[in-house]
């Protein structure tokens, strides 16, 4: 919850980030993960789970959701980020910071080894150490995923727009650890990437800079100077968010329920 002294805009005070989170958990030694290591899908800089942490055994995933009030506020302007969206990426990824903490603890206080891979020292956005020059910063790739790992899990299917379609739709944040704690893997309910995409072409509409299209999907470049440029409005704060809003992805598996048009509180 965002506090007065945090908040960008006094309305803002109060506002609730996420929604329950959802859990997804897989195998460390799972093939997918070294298919990871294609020029076509992330690259050789990509650290597979046994990488990070040799000896571990399970991959723990986590989604939480954007609550409708972020997401209503964020659908009103296709040209900037609504402030609620930026609050949501910086406070909420520092709440994904401490959730992941907090479940890494848990496990280590039950005799089990667990560690962050996006908090380990050797993290890095390309060759760059993050956090690092703001240009590496924005639209390039890391050594560790939380999309790719979520989608191991059975978490989701990837989008047009490259984010994770999850049963609660796309509009949250993802976090991970790795443990040696023996953990039931669940089922991936899909067998493509892209298995909950309709290609709808909605993101591609919504794209304030023309990122992504039908044809070609994401452009990094393009989606980083986005970023960039609310980054150098607000100082501390970036974002955007257009492609996860207003979208039928936006808070459910296009074509099954969704809560999509409900008012915000």
């Amino acid at each position: 919850m965002i506090t007065p002294r945090q908040a960008l805009a006094p309305p803002l005070a109060g506002l609730q980030i996420f929604d329950a989170p959802l859990l997804g958990f897989g195998r460390a030694d799972d093939p997918l993960f070294d298919t990871f290591l294609s020029p076509q899908i992330i690259g050789p800089h990509y650290l597979t789970p046994r990488q990070w942490m040799p000896g571990s055994v399970s991959v723990v995933s986590f989604f939480l959701p954007f609550t409708a009030a972020v997401r209503h506020a964020n659908r009103q302007n296709f040209s900037w980020p609504a402030l609620a969206w930026l609050h949501a990426r910086i406070e909420g990824q520092a709440l994904v910071t401490q959730l992941a903490r907090h479940l890494c603890e848990g496990l280590q206080q039950r005799g089990y080894t667990a560690m962050i891979p996006l908090l380990d020292e050797r993290f890095r956005i390309d060759d760059a150490p993050f956090p690092g020059d703001r240009q590496f910063r924005f639209g390039n790739t890391a050594n560790w995923s939380e999309r790719h790992a979520a989608y191991v899990c059975g978490l989701g299917t990837f989008s047009l727009s490259r984010a994770l379609i999850t049963r609660r739709g796309t509009a949250g944040r993802l976090g991970s650890l790795l443990t040696d704690a023996p953990i039931e893997p669940d089922e991936r309910p899909y067998r493509t990437y892209d298995a909950y995409c309709t290609h709808c072409g909605a993101c591609v509409r919504h794209c304030p800079v023309g990122a992504i299209t039908l044809q070609g999907g994401k452009s990094n470049a393009l989606c980083g100077r986005m970023v960039m440029d609310t980054n150098i409005a607000y100082g501390d704060y970036y974002g955007c968010g257009k492609c996860q809003v207003a979208v039928p992805c936006e808070s459910a598996i296009p074509g099954q329920p969704t809560d999509l048009l409900r008012s915000a509180p």
